[in-house]
């Protein structure tokens, strides 16, 4: 005789918004709601790293391309969808946007650190749905040393060992990260 199946709760934005401050990372992939520890050292210094690369960029060539931001910070794709990726660029925003009396647009790009806790979510269900968004997702495997670049769109990524790129216009200077160099800051 089976079980019977029991009711799956469909998680919204505002359920997680109810959700107390535990230190968890709560998020909602199509309304499943996902619950993350907090990130370990090595997660920290990488995406440091990697913001403070690409927040150059942004002031500089990619000037006019958008603002680098970190999480926690919301990024809301639907209202079962919040989700918040470890480092991500949105497009030029308002001041009411900044200030939260505006949501936000679709980030142009997404960046996640894979940990032992979230590499799943991350590969399964968030990198999905950020594609289906239209969005960018890197994937940084720090044991591995590479990133995946998931294109939207894409079926498979693009590996990248020595250097990943990222090319938000045809009429801007590509952003390059030279890989060895976030290597180096976790000493590895």
């Amino acid at each position: 005789m089976g079980m019977p199946i029991g009711e799956t709760r469909r998680w919204s934005v505002e359920d997680v918004w109810a959700l107390p401050d535990d230190g968890n990372r709560y998020e909602t992939v199509d309304g499943e709601l996902l619950v993350s520890p907090a990130p370990r050292y090595v997660h920290q210094q990488v995406i440091g790293a990697m913001h403070l690369q690409l927040g150059m960029w942004l002031r500089g060539p990619g000037k006019g391309i958008g603002i680098a931001l970190l999480a926690p910070a919301d990024v809301i794709l639907d209202p079962y969808t919040l989700v918040q990726p470890d480092l991500f660029v949105l497009p030029p925003v308002s001041k009411a946007v900044m200030f939260g009396r505006e949501p936000a647009p679709a980030p142009l790009l997404a960046i996640e650190v894979l940990s032992p806790s979230t590499a799943r979510n991350d590969r399964l269900k968030k990198r999905p749905r950020l594609q289906r968004a239209g969005i960018e997702c890197w994937l940084v495997d720090v044991e591995s040393h590479l990133v995946e670049r998931w294109t939207p769109g894409a079926d498979r990524p693009e590996i990248c060992v020595d250097t990943v790129t990222w090319s938000p216009n045809a009429g801007a200077q590509a952003f390059s990260l030279a890989l060895a160099e976030i290597w180096a800051e976790i000493g590895d």
